[in-house]
């Protein structure tokens, strides 16, 4: 029998992309505190690690809720040698973010896990690489006057699909992977358990 699917997240990309692919499912965001889980892993947790953690726990708390279906949680990390960035909590954030990133090269780590009868039954993380032009703090200024608080969404403090992509000159990884749910290896696991048509 094929267990109805729930995606534990609110975020119009994510269910864009599941809604794109001809899935059926609900979305019901999950009930965590991501910054105390982020705290309670060891401090050696690499991005990659800090992605899964989120996307699992996600996954875990809808399906705690809902244990005939299928859970599919997602998270993503960017990293820039050390340091994981977070969604800027304001415009000086997102200015700060941006420099921060101009010039250099950040990874961006998208875990997905799936879930089912308090069990985590699949877990896969995807990492893209980005690299950003030098960005003028004027031009950084004009553009983020130009996309306004959309740059608050997104741990960049920029959007690919939108405007963002100007940001940049050269990526390597897959758009899903870098929208924040690697669509992929999610597809081929979802035929592999026989919910999909294979």
């Amino acid at each position: 029998m094929t267990r109805p699917l729930i995606l534990a997240s609110q975020s119009p990309f994510r269910r864009m992309l599941m809604k794109n692919a001809g899935l059926v499912f609900e979305a019901i965001a999950a009930a965590i505190d991501e910054r105390a889980i982020e705290q309670e892993l060891d401090d050696a947790a690499s991005p990659s690690e800090i992605a899964l953690h989120l996307a699992e726990a996600k996954a875990q708390e809808v399906a705690a809720r809902y244990p005939e279906h299928l859970v599919i949680g997602s998270d993503q990390t960017l990293s820039l040698d050390d340091r994981i960035f977070h969604k800027p909590r304001d415009m000086a954030d997102a200015r700060e973010h941006l420099r921060a990133l101009s010039g250099r090269t950040h990874a961006l780590n998208s875990a997905v896990a799936i879930c089912h009868g308090g069990e985590t039954r699949w877990r896969h993380v995807s990492t893209a690489l980005l690299t950003m032009r030098s960005l003028s703090d004027a031009f950084i200024d004009r553009h983020l006057a130009r996309v306004g608080e959309r740059a608050l969404g997104s741990v960049g403090a920029y959007q690919l699909e939108g405007e963002g992509i100007q940001l940049f000159e050269r990526i390597e990884g897959d758009y899903f992977t870098i929208i924040g749910l690697p669509m992929l290896p999610l597809l081929g696991q979802l035929r592999a358990m026989g919910t999909i048509d294979a």
